[in-house]
């Protein structure tokens, strides 16, 4: 994950490269944004919400958690390639799978969980925070 090789996020410039792959985007509450090199494991949360590329390939390790909740505020998940699972503890019988294009809100206050069902699979999550909970694998 840290393979970072081409970005600047700390320098003082007006307009910054950021290499996704390897960064998060934090929005603050006062809408300044600042990126911080993401870490194995459960996400950092921050006062704000956070911006994330994640990208599964086939034989990649599970996610980092059994499952996550935000009470903060509600999760947006868009897929970019590959297809998803994603199910909500309020009706697991019905999880709803997300596509290519494709986005979900997930409430806040839901616990739920993704499954990748079609590799690769590369999306993007806006996450609120600071509150929030993962169940450990």
């Amino acid at each position: 994950m840290n393979k970072c090789t081409h970005c600047c996020p700390g320098k003082f410039n007006k307009i910054t490269l950021v290499d996704a792959s390897c960064h998060a985007l934090d929005i603050h509450r006062d809408l300044s944004v600042s990126a911080r090199l993401r870490k194995p494991g459960p996400p950092e949360r921050i006062d704000g919400m956070t911006v994330g590329v994640v990208t599964v390939r086939q034989g990649d390790a599970p996610a980092p958690h059994k499952g996550e909740v935000h009470p903060d505020g509600d999760e947006i998940v868009y897929v970019i390639s590959g297809r998803l699972r994603v199910t909500g503890e309020s009706e697991p019988t019905a999880p709803i799978e997300v596509g290519q294009g494709e986005a979900c809100i997930i409430k806040n206050g839901e616990w739920h969980r993704v499954t990748v069902l079609e590799f690769p699979a590369q999306f993007v999550h806006i996450t609120p925070g600071p509150n929030g909970g993962y169940r450990p694998l």
